[in-house]
C-alpha cells in the first residue's frame, strides 16, 4: 500500500510537483497534488481539509521565499481551517532559498524550489512516520 502526502502548491510548481510524484512513485509513496489556483477564493469548500483527513501529512510547496506564500497556506488551512486535527505528522515546507535573485538558468535550481527538495521533503516525512518502511537514506555514513 502506498502512502500519500497532500501537497499545496500552485503556479509553475504543479508541474515541478508532477516530476517529482514520478520520483517518488519508485520510493512506494504518491502526493495529492492540490493546486491551490483552482480553490479561489481561497478553499471555500474546504478541500484541503477533506485531503488532510486522507493522508494525514502535508508539505507546502512554493517557488516563493520561506514566509511568503506557504505562510498564508499554512496559516489558513492549519489554523483557520482547523487542518491540524487531522495530521500525523509535522506540516513541512518547500521553499525557495533566502537568497538574492540568480541572474541565470543555471542559478535558478540552487535557490528556486526544485523536484529534488519535494522529493527528498516527502521522504523525509514518510521516514519520520515509519522509519522501518522508510529507512533514512540521505544520512551522511
Amino acid at each position: 500500500m502506498k502512502e500519500t502526502i497532500s501537497q499545496l502548491t500552485y503556479g509553475s510548481c504543479c508541474r515541478i510537483a508532477k516530476e517529482a510524484a514520478l520520483e517518488l512513485e519508485k520510493l512506494n509513496i504518491s502526493i495529492e497534488i492540490i493546486d491551490i489556483q483552482s480553490l479561489i477564493p481561497f478553499d471555500l469548500e474546504k478541500d484541503i481539509v477533506k485531503s488532510l483527513k486522507k493522508t494525514n501529512r502535508v508539505i507546502f510547496f512554493d517557488e516563493d521565499v520561506s514566509g511568503g506564500a506557504s505562510a498564508y497556506m499554512m496559516q489558513k488551512v492549519l489554523e483557520e481551517q482547523n487542518g491540524y486535527v487531522y495530521l500525523d505528522s509535522t506540516p513541512k515546507t518547500v521553499t525557495s532559498k533566502d537568497h538574492r535573485p540568480a541572474y541565470g538558468d543555471d542559478g535558478d535550481y540552487f535557490s528556486k524550489s526544485n523536484k529534488d527538495d519535494l522529493v527528498e521533503k516527502c521522504y523525509e516525512i514518510m521516514n519520520d512516520y515509519n522509519p522501518n518502511k522508510f529507512p533514512n537514506i540521505y544520512e551522511n555514513n
